[in-house]
């Protein structure tokens, strides 16, 4: 410790220290006596709450070239997506490691079931059901996902859970991975 400076990671001493950058030279508790005038771009009005310390529109000589305010967005401009917290990651990997289990119940089950289906039906309807319904996981998630981007969590996690219980690939829960 030649630099004077305490590096325990156990210790809560600190906040004095001399080698952190400050904000700013007030503490957080202190205000200036003289408010710092901020001034808003033509076309903006400050409401709520310290709205007074705010300056009027700005005129030419106040605003800089590069200070300049930037163009409107376009209606038609995306919005970006809400950022997921931890818990949603983890919930959408699981999910997802769900609908991947689901997709390969379909394969499995699907391929017990031909013999069965050949049957039944045309292999030129059992085939293209059968991939469908291998797709129908991974769709579904995508969809949800697609669809649900600007909407609450709780409805994007609500339609997967709702999937999960849709895509169930009977086939496989039934005849299994050997059949009888």
């Amino acid at each position: 410790m030649a630099s004077g400076r305490n590096d325990d990671a156990l210790t809560w001493d600190g906040d004095d220290d001399p080698t952190l950058a400050a904000a700013s030279s007030a503490r957080p508790g202190q205000h200036d006596t003289e408010p710092e005038t901020v001034v808003l771009p033509e076309g903006y009005t400050a409401v709520g709450k310290g709205s007074d310390r705010i300056g009027g529109a700005a005129t030419d000589e106040d605003v800089d070239a590069d200070d300049a305010p930037a163009p409107r967005r376009e209606a038609a401009a995306p919005v970006r997506d809400r950022p997921l917290g931890n818990v949603a990651l983890v919930s959408l990997g699981v999910l997802g490691g769900i609908y991947l289990l689901f997709t390969v119940g379909w394969i499995i089950g699907g391929i017990r079931l031909d013999p069965i289906a050949v049957l039944l039906v045309s292999p030129a309807a059992s085939v293209p059901a059968v991939w469908l319904a291998v797709l129908a996981p991974a769709l579904w998630f995508v969809t949800v996902f697609l669809v649900t981007r600007r909407s609450p969590a709780w409805l994007r996690f609500t339609l997967l859970g709702v999937g999960v219980l849709l895509l169930v690939p009977w086939p496989f829960i039934m005849l299994g991975a050997v059949g009888s």
